[in-house]
């Protein structure tokens, strides 16, 4: 995730990042606009010069002098104009395909207060500089540390380098336009700092190079690497394959490593050869990225420092982070054993007396992703397929909010075309009528979709057998556990709970009646605004009564 935020100095100004004075908006209306305000500040000083960025300067028009001095002002005052208008201009969704969301100012401030606690460093890395504010904001902390940034979108690294150049530090600056996985950082003198937001973007936007990157690299480690790994676990290895001994960091990333499978490999470079010092989680329901709705955690690392402690600690706000070497001590050798390191920061309690957990009794699966729901859900485009492959299914989460604690019926539900991987198995006048109805979604685009790609054959969809109980994963309110009565079957808004071994039907009445009057916020994943997420392993994690009490009688 890249900086676009106002920049955090020692007295960060608190203003809303967007509320940019009309005359910025009214004359800074284009990307080129943007571009060529950079590059009057003197961004061809900074070290690094790119050839995609030339592109993008040889294209700017001459900007107007009275906004050049507005621009200039306002950098000069801890401001980060180029950088607000950017994410103004260039929308949301398109700016999250490449981690570039916002971090703020008073968190990259209690970052550098960190930092300062130890030795000043030789040189300062960025792995995401986006418009340079971290970069800006350790210039100004430690005057005799050269600045590097690594960004791999052009434009970004243009607004870096007009910003570092306004204030006075481009001499001692340079910009990489790299992907920061391929960068070589070179060697120092002394001991590198990196800091800043690493980019938040899901496996797969990852591609297959990289991924095998990522399974080598951790495997010269002595780790192990999952595909399903974001991108911001990339650059964790990055820094730990790269950093020499005595490197520090601090870096603010999406908290979802603490808990997942995937973020294993996080867990391990942080309890091992990155030195992790201390982790702080701020509180889910606060919304610390308006533009991505993720948990943050806060990382604090030395290179090789094997204490016997890791700090976890929990800030309720992003204005409120605090000391990050506060928190409570947690051996380090025992981490190794703990499956949820959000726990520790949250401070939730083990299982009670006389419960399990419900992975002990159940398999969690989250229903099947289709691809392309707008083709494979049943409508008025699908009137030629046979009625046999047109299964009734839970498609909505609200259709489980609503039906109360059983589904008894399907008439209200829709359809899933789930065709079989043969279709030699249908009747020839069936076979006809779907192959009609596969050209056409082939020709919407349900064969391109990621899915589709990744799946043999294309048209199939898979779906799960019915599964006795189905529950509702992610919503602002705790999950709704439903007896599913009516053998439905589900797709991905909703998890099926499978019994380990065969349970009577009274049996799973009764986890059902406990499950809904028992069910809680606790235990799911916290995004901002509070919205709530419970992967099937987190679902599993629940506390139910041991067998025993739920095989007698009510």
């Amino acid at each position: 995730m890249q900086r676009l935020l106002p920049l955090a100095g020692p007295s960060p100004l608190r203003r809303d990042p967007r509320a940019i004075p009309s005359d910025f908006a009214d004359a800074l209306d284009s990307e080129a606009a943007l571009a060529a305000v950079a590059v009057a500040l003197g961004a061809r000083g900074v070290a690094g010069w790119s050839e995609a960025e030339e592109a993008l300067a040889a294209a700017c028009p001459p900007p107007d002098p009275e906004i050049l001095a507005a621009v200039e002002t306002g950098i000069r005052r801890g401001e980060d104009p180029l950088g607000d208008r950017f994410c103004a201009l260039r929308p949301a969704r398109e700016r999250r395909l490449r981690g570039a969301v916002y971090t703020p100012a008073a968190i990259v401030g209690a970052m550098l207060d960190w930092a300062e606690r130890h030795e000043a460093p030789e040189r300062v890395i960025d792995p995401g500089s986006g418009s340079g504010r971290y970069l800006l904001a350790a210039g100004r902390r430690f005057p005799g540390a050269r600045l590097v940034g690594v960004e791999i979108d052009p434009l970004a690294a243009l607004l870096a380098r007009g910003n570092l150049a306004a204030a006075g530090l481009a001499a001692r600056a340079a910009i990489e336009v790299a992907d920061f996985r391929a960068f070589v950082p070179g060697p120092c003198a002394g001991r590198t700092l990196y800091l800043g937001n690493p980019p938040y973007v899901r496996h797969h936007l990852v591609s297959i190079p990289w991924k095998d990157w990522l399974k080598r690299e951790a495997a010269a480690l002595g780790l192990e690497a999952s595909g399903l790994a974001g991108l911001h676990v990339h650059f964790f290895l990055a820094i730990a394959r790269r950093a020499a001994p005595g490197d520090f960091g601090a870096l603010i990333t999406a908290a979802e490593w603490l808990d997942v499978n995937y973020g294993r490999l996080v867990r391990d470079l942080f309890a091992g050869p990155l030195g992790g010092e201390g982790i702080v989680v701020i509180e889910p329901t606060a919304a610390c990225f308006p533009d991505a709705a993720t948990t943050a955690a806060i990382t604090t690392f030395v290179v090789g420092r094997q204490s016997r402690t890791i700090r976890f600690a929990r800030a309720p706000a992003p204005g409120e982070v605090g000391d990050l070497c506060r928190g409570k001590r947690v051996a380090r050798k025992g981490l190794q054993a703990q499956a949820r390191w959000s726990r520790l920061a949250c401070g939730r309690s083990a299982i009670p007396d006389g419960f399990i957990e419900l992975g002990e009794l159940f398999r969690v699966h989250r229903g099947q992703a289709t691809g392309a729901n707008r083709l494979w859900i049943a409508g008025p485009h699908s009137a030629l397929v046979p009625e046999s492959v047109l299964l009734p299914a839970v498609t909505r989460a609200r259709e489980l909010f609503e039906v109360g604690p059983a589904l008894t019926r399907v008439w209200m539900l829709r359809r899933i075309i789930d065709l079989p991987r043969d279709l030699s198995a249908l009747s020839d006048e069936d076979r006809e009528r779907v192959e009609v109805f596969l050209r056409f979604a082939a020709g919407a685009g349900a064969r391109a979709s990621y899915i589709a790609r990744h799946r043999e054959p294309w048209w199939s969809v898979g779906l799960r057998a019915p599964a006795p109980i189905l529950a509702t994963y992610m919503a602002r309110r705790p999950p709704a556990f439903v007896r599913n009565r009516a053998r439905a079957r589900h797709i991905n808004i909703a998890h099926g709970l499978y019994p380990r071994e065969p349970m009577a039907a009274a049996v799973l009445d009764r986890v059902v009646h406990f499950l809904r009057g028992a069910s809680s916020l606790q235990g799911g994943r916290v995004y901002a605004g509070g919205l709530t997420k419970f992967e099937p392993r987190e679902m599993e994690r629940i506390p139910v009564p041991r067998p025993e009490l739920l095989w007698e009688p009510a």
